[in-house]
């Protein structure tokens, strides 16, 4: 699974899901939810200790009870955190796209068996391969064949990096792409599909996506205070998102892949959310979201499936049915528990380190707590004659769809990952680079003979090899 989340450009290996790597553990009945004083210590430590600048945290009891427990800094001029805090939640608007499109699957309006290409203009061409088209479901499956992102994704401004890229570019980018392996074949999580089904949705129905939101989920579920276009309540209170160097950051906007993450929602109205998918028997939009709900194919990694987007987590016995997101500024986490009819919303204002720990913690006393993380080490570059950093030159492939390209320019070298922004590559040793925007780096690998064969991402605390394959 990918363990990465889609922040500001250039940061590397980065997308607007962040997936934790949830080991399978012995299984633990659902035990009562601790004391709002130990969640508040909890999440009053996370701040303290400067990995959020707030958080909210939403508990969903059994006996359909709830609990708000808020701690931080809502950001300049705003009003303290709460409740009503409005955040940007990021890639969890993939479950609300998913719950669209199982409501018109129950309504017989679409399939999940229909080609995507049967909802777009004939302009647009969709790639097939083998004969196969991608459907519906592959792209709410995550398993259509279209890479994370696209390439044409070039923002002009990287303190809002979706705001201008439009449908024309993505219809351009579809109609040109050729698949490298056959829809329904491969787990791959990308924003572009889940977009581009929030898109194919909104046409189906003859309504912007947000009137489609609003008319089919939050209205019916009273959910008031979540939009994507922010009303004046909302603006009075909006949790101000942070960075990583906790500066306040631009809000995103996401106008052609807003059904892969461009809500905005408050703790209440993702509780009554919450709610809703685990009560089936209240009516047939929570039919529909139960539908969603069952696993329909791998998500890449052990006792991990994927219903229509939600994350399925086996452990042990217990199953939680997730997702969460991630935007410049924000850190957004859901979980439901449909066995105990118990859930978790976890909002920050952070787009550093995340929180979905604490969601899985309190869900599961079993998950831990992710401890502080070691400061990054300081490091000191040294000059490298251009000779030595043009062998390094080349296209590095980490993942299917997903490739470093290496180059070098004005005696610097630089790396470019597929879909984002070129970042400089500063030489520690001959073979030893690191990034001085994000705490990540690279060394490259050489043969017997000297050659460069490989290089290796060290980033997030994983080691990633990705072998040379061309020049750029």
């Amino acid at each position: 699974m990918p363990n990465a989340m889609m922040r500001t450009p250039p940061a590397l290996l980065l997308a607007l899901l962040v997936v934790p790597l949830v080991s399978p553990r012995v299984a633990h009945a659902q035990q009562a939810f601790p004391a709002d004083s130990t969640v508040l210590s909890i999440i009053k430590q996370r701040v303290e200790e400067k990995r959020s600048a707030g958080i909210v945290v939403g508990i969903l009891e059994p006996d359909g009870r709830t609990r708000i427990v808020a701690f931080g800094d809502p950001g300049p001029g705003q009003p303290p955190l709460d409740g009503n805090t409005v955040f940007e939640i990021g890639s969890i608007s993939k479950v609300f796209t998913a719950t669209v499109l199982a409501e018109l699957v129950k309504e017989g309006k679409v399939k999940l068996e229909d080609p995507v290409q049967k909802y777009l203009p004939s302009s647009v061409h969709l790639p097939t391969r083998s004969e196969k088209q991608m459907t519906l479901g592959n792209l709410s499956e995550q398993n259509s064949g279209l890479p994370r992102m696209p390439t044409n994704f070039h923002p002009a401004d990287a303190a809002n990096p979706y705001a201008d890229y439009s449908v024309q570019q993505m219809y351009d980018f579809v109609s040109g792409y050729q698949l490298t392996r056959d829809p329904g074949a491969l787990f791959e999580y990308s924003n572009l599909g889940v977009g581009l089904l929030g898109h194919a949705l909104s046409l189906s129905t003859g309504q912007s996506y947000e009137q489609m939101e609003r008319k089919r989920v939050w209205e019916p579920l009273k959910m008031t205070n979540t939009a994507i276009t922010l009303t004046p309540w909302m603006k009075q209170h909006l949790a101000l998102g942070h960075g990583d160097k906790g500066e306040v950051v631009s809000n995103w906007d996401l106008p052609t892949f807003a059904g892969a993450g461009a809500i905005r929602s408050t703790t209440v109205d993702m509780l009554k959310f919450a709610a809703a998918n685990l009560h089936p028997e209240r009516g047939k939009l929570e039919e529909a979201m139960a539908f969603a709900h069952e696993a329909r194919a791998s998500a890449g990694g052990p006792n991990t499936s994927i219903g229509l987007n939600w994350i399925i987590q086996h452990t042990g016995t217990n199953t939680i049915v997730w997702h969460n997101g991630g935007t410049g500024g924000y850190r957004t986490f859901l979980g439901l528990d449909p066995s105990s009819k118990t859930a978790v919303v976890v909002m920050t204002n952070s787009g550093g380190a995340g929180a979905d720990d604490i969601g899985m913690h309190l869900l599961n006393p079993a998950i831990p707590l992710t401890p502080k993380p070691v400061p990054p080490k300081q490091r000191t570059a040294i000059e490298l004659p251009a000779e030595v950093l043009a062998r390094y030159v080349g296209v590095y492939q980490l993942a299917p769809q997903f490739a470093l390209t290496i180059t070098l320019n004005n005696g610097a070298l630089y790396a470019q990952a597929t879909g984002q922004g070129m970042i400089r590559l500063w030489p520690e040793t001959e073979v030893d680079f690191f990034m001085k925007e994000v705490d990540a780096q690279v060394t490259f690998v050489r043969d017997a003979q000297g050659v460069v064969t490989q290089l290796v991402l060290h980033q997030n605390g994983q080691n990633m090899p990705a072998k040379k394959t061309t020049a750029p």
